[in-house]
């Protein structure tokens, strides 16, 4: 059975990894035939926000253990996370890869990358392993990936700006679809950066991970 990493950046859109995305994506791993193992930094989010309000709450909370309310407690810390022990490699996105992940959310095309999760997502691009980034996550190849890697964020022309910027080649594309870099094995699907439903959400990121799956 084929062996996907997946990385949490906490749970709730606003500041850690989009729920329904990740859970979605964990879903069809299993439907897919392969299985799926959680990991996530053990650090401060960057801030705690109230879901109802949007307003941010004078609490501390950790990505790791936040993230592992997902994964129903079934996740490691990502140091422990070794790319030779996997086929493939998944990103689901929420604010929480933009906030705790990395800095794109205050940087832009300026962002630095959280150097475990950096050294992680590198690792799987030099061992040739397939990976999977969705909604803002993509944000992060240029990053990984250097001049040229091509990958989606749907169409919100501030966010491809940005990913142009950093030496990406962004690539518009429907939310019930996926883009695969072929040269770089990247695929990356828009999610909840166009989708106004859970079953628009899903449609996209069951192909992608179909497609993760069989390349892997």
């Amino acid at each position: 059975m084929k062996k996907i990493a997946v990385i949490l950046s906490g749970a709730g859109v606003f500041d850690g990894a989009e729920i329904h995305e990740a859970v979605l994506s964990l879903y069809a791993i299993e439907r897919h035939g392969a299985s799926w193992h959680c990991f996530a930094p053990n650090m401060d989010q960057h801030h705690v926000i109230n879901h109802i309000t949007g307003e941010e709450m004078p609490e501390t909370r950790n990505v790791l253990i936040e993230a592992a309310r997902i994964a129903r407690g079934n996740i490691q810390d990502i140091c422990d996370l070794n790319p030779l022990d996997f086929d493939a490699l998944l990103l689901p996105g929420g604010f929480g890869v933009a906030k705790n992940l990395s800095d794109f959310a205050f940087a832009a095309a300026d962002c630095t990358i959280h150097p475990e999760v950096k050294r992680v997502c590198q690792q799987f691009a030099e061992a040739e392993k397939p990976a999977a980034y969705l909604c803002i996550a993509p944000a992060l190849i240029p990053k990984i990936y250097g001049p040229g890697a091509q990958g989606t964020i749907g169409t919100d022309p501030e966010t491809a700006h940005a990913f142009n910027q950093m030496g990406g080649e962004h690539i518009e594309c429907p939310v019930h679809d996926f883009v695969l870099d072929q040269k770089r094995r990247i695929l990356t699907t828009p999610a909840y950066m166009l989708a106004g439903s859970l079953s628009e959400a899903a449609t996209g990121i069951d192909k992608l991970v179909a497609e993760l799956v069989k390349i892997a």
